[in-house]
């Protein structure tokens, strides 16, 4: 680990993933400094190609400012892709707690940023949410994915979300019953 890395302020510090192979660090600098006064940036490269990894971090002044380019700049799209920007210093094992949902009969209008502001009023989403889309076509398949940091907060969604409009189209949210996602109580019901 180089010293510069151990003397970064980890709470003044977010990671800003999916970055288009467009964006370079003048770039992302001048975006992340509409949220607070920056004090570095580092995109990693790869050693062959010298090009970025799609992701980077940046170091704000303070925590506070960290946290409030969290707010503003999550989600915010880059060359048509949704950047994700979230705290550098979050244990990433403690994230995926199982509290994952399912959204079902989306409006094609439907992104990853609308499901997020929508969902986000409902308590901490772990990941940036995915639309589904066909690979070719990139058009939304009518489904996605939201994950929350707990499960009272991803019951809430389901029972404050589930039946109601978005994008005029009544969606259906529920546990994502592929994998073990439910809490305990949920799993063991038989119907």
């Amino acid at each position: 680990m180089s010293a510069a890395i151990e003397q970064r302020n980890q709470e003044a510090t977010c990671y800003c993933g999916n970055l288009d192979e467009q964006v370079e660090e003048e770039l992302l600098w001048e975006l992340m400094l509409q949220a607070g006064p920056v004090v570095s940036l580092h995109m990693p490269k790869d050693k062959v190609t010298a090009s970025h990894q799609g992701y980077g971090f940046c170091e704000f002044r303070s925590e506070e400012d960290a946290d409030y380019a969290i707010k503003v700049m999550n989600m915010v799209k880059l060359y048509g892709k949704p950047i994700r920007v979230n705290k550098a210093s979050q244990d990433k094992k403690t994230l995926d707690i199982g509290a994952n949902l399912f959204i079902g009969n989306l409006d094609p209008e439907v992104d990853e940023k609308l499901l997020y502001d929508t969902f986000s009023a409902f308590g901490g989403i772990t990941n940036t949410p995915k639309v589904m889309r066909d690979q070719d076509t990139g058009i939304s398949k009518g489904y996605g994915f939201a994950a929350f940091d707990s499960f009272e907060a991803a019951d809430l969604a389901i029972e404050c979300m589930n039946g109601q409009y978005l994008c005029n189209r009544s969606i259906q949210v529920s546990y994502n019953r592929s994998s073990h996602d439910a809490p305990p109580a949920a799993r063991c019901r038989r119907c």
